[in-house]
């Protein structure tokens, strides 16, 4: 089911309602007279975020921590955001930064009151994830272990979101980071810096372009099922990365192609617009974003017949058209 497979892949625990804070000289004091809303961030979730990135620090031995905000809706607008951490007599502030990105102290009366993370946008417009940077990775790449961590970090935190009274019962399914990572249907969802037209995975003298489908959230979003998805206007900077792949180990870079860099692959004449692509090729799996871009795949079997699991192997051919319906660039891809 889309709806579920994005929930599954996409969403995080954030704050709908935010405490009226008093301005005052005063030390503050914040009372939450009702029971905290289901989808507030959980300030022990996050702490058990920050305590999973120390035990599993071998993942990404020189790596450092911090969360971060990103938009939702195409209307969120980011800076000057504040956050503060909230319990029934403790109001931390939380120092945001240019980048969107944050730490959290560690407050043993914020734990026992058991306090939420609150923001001073509604929980609607935003996107939460953990950001483990490792130091040294070139610009445009990121390292595997990097994001095995992300995924790990972000699943404890409670970074999986629920935007839908309708699915609220999955809440407690989705609190297993090792299910969620380890498995090629955990689809925790990256985002890349800006919109990407392919990804290769590269180690040592190996490269594999990863396939269609661990792009763009899939490539399985439709307008029912988008607005429950964290990659609600994200959806082409959205990944899934090989996590549980361990023939790709933590030092794997992935390596991004991104929509406006310039072509590396051009077509033929007489393959430069959707029209005549189309009537050629016939229909392909298209996918338009927001920015009027468009990506279009073609699958053919590969001579080989099938791959390394036993599967039907298939090529993939991946053209990207302007808003204007001009092919922008393309790429020939083997699965991974």
């Amino acid at each position: 089911m889309p709806v579920v497979r994005c929930l599954i892949a996409c969403m995080t625990w954030c704050c709908l309602a935010t405490p009226a804070l008093a301005a005052s000289d005063e030390p503050a004091r914040v009372t939450i007279a009702t029971t905290r809303d289901p989808v507030d961030k959980s300030y022990r979730k996050m702490v058990a975020g920050m305590d999973r990135f120390e035990r599993l620090h071998a993942l990404a031995p020189q790596a450092t921590l911090r969360f971060q905000l990103l938009p939702r809706l195409s209307t969120t607008e980011l800076d000057g955001i504040t956050l503060r951490v909230a319990g029934d007599s403790v109001s931390l502030p939380v120092t945001v930064a240019p980048d969107h990105t944050f730490t959290l102290p560690r407050d043993a009366r914020a734990l026992a009151q058991d306090a939420a993370l609150v923001a001073s946008r509604k929980t609607s417009t935003l996107t939460w994830r953990a950001q483990v940077r490792s130091p040294g990775v070139p610009a445009g790449m990121r390292r595997l272990g990097d994001l095995r961590l992300e995924c790990q970090v972000g699943v404890a935190a409670g970074l999986l979101s629920n935007n839908s009274e309708m699915f609220a019962w999955l809440g407690d399914l989705l609190t297993d980071a090792d299910s969620i990572c380890g498995a090629p249907d955990g689809n925790y969802v990256f985002f890349a810096e800006r919109p990407i037209f392919g990804v290769t995975a590269r180690h040592g003298a190996r490269s594999t372009a990863l396939p269609f489908d661990l792009l763009y959230a899939g490539g399985t979003q439709t307008p029912e099922s988008l607005p429950y998805c964290d990659c609600q206007v994200l959806l082409d900077r959205s990944f899934y990365a090989p996590l549980w792949d361990k023939s790709w180990p933590d030092d794997t870079l992935l390596a991004f192609e991104y929509m406006d860099d310039p072509p590396t692959t051009l077509l033929a004449p007489g393959y430069d617009t959707t029209a005549a692509v189309r009537a050629r090729l016939g229909p392909a799996t298209a996918l338009q974003f927001d920015t009027g871009m468009q990506v279009w795949r073609y699958r053919y079997p590969q001579a080989a017949g099938k791959g390394s699991d036993g599967q039907p192997a298939y090529a993939e051919f991946v053209i990207l058209f302007g808003p204007d319906g001009a092919a922008r660039k393309a790429r020939l891809t083997e699965p991974l």
